[in-house]
């Protein structure tokens, strides 16, 4: 046993930033179609809401509290967005560039990175790579205005709602995360390479692969493998 020792060296630890966005639109089935980039990504403010405890009185004392379920949802605010996600936001394209709005809007799944710093190795400490399942985008406000003295860009942003996938062995869940700083490098590479897709080597026994998003299970699967 040892004292308790605050903010030392190395241990002053924190996260910023948002970058390498990928949306990964919802294919019939339930599996999720390529994934393409998101440039343009400003944020994603994650906003869980439940597990609000519900008190029981017997006995003129508080019995026990019961907790509601827990559910998942978030805000993504962008400068702009892929073409892909016009049918996630309730848009479809009559013809080749005209657009109609008010249309049945496409279940999606997401990832992005937060950067993981402290005060040794500022932003190159690490990073936490954060996976979004089942989501549905809801209808959004879009402020248009005059160009001015002082102009600035359009910011779009939407209200997302999540609905749990299945976890073996846990409750099924909407969110998943994972630290560069524990996770073992080489099956993190590996997950990367299905997250992000993969060019071909060039060689006869290793072909390129498509970016899409592995469901929770695949990725247990994949992070413990051999362990």
């Amino acid at each position: 046993m040892s004292k308790i020792v605050w903010d030392k060296v190395g241990e002053r630890f924190y996260e910023t930033g948002v970058k390498k966005g990928v949306l990964y639109p919802m294919a019939e089935g339930g599996d999720y179609n390529k994934g393409v980039a998101w440039n343009g990504l400003i944020s994603v403010t994650e906003s869980p809401s439940g597990a609000e405890a519900n008190p029981l009185y017997a006995d003129d004392i508080k019995y026990l509290n019961l907790i509601s379920n827990e559910d998942f949802g978030a805000t993504i605010e962008a400068y702009t967005y892929p073409d892909e996600w016009k049918e996630c936001d309730g848009s479809a394209e009559l013809t080749k560039g005209v657009i109609i709005g008010q249309q049945p809007r496409k279940k999606f799944g997401m990832c992005y990175r937060t950067v993981l710093g402290n005060d040794v190795d500022n932003g190159e400490y690490g990073y936490k790579l954060h996976l979004i399942y089942n989501a549905l985008a809801a209808p959004s406000e879009k402020g248009y205005s005059t160009i001015s003295d002082s102009p600035e860009a359009i910011t779009f942003s939407w209200e997302i709602t999540t609905t749990p996938v299945d976890v073996d062995g846990h409750k099924p869940t909407a969110c998943l995360t994972i630290d560069s700083t524990k996770a073992d490098p080489a099956k993190l590479a590996a997950l990367e390479d299905i997250l992000y897709g993969k060019d071909p080597t060039g060689s006869e026994t290793e072909d390129g692969k498509e970016p899409r998003l592995p469901l929770p299970n695949e990725v247990f699967k994949l992070m413990t493998a051999g362990d």
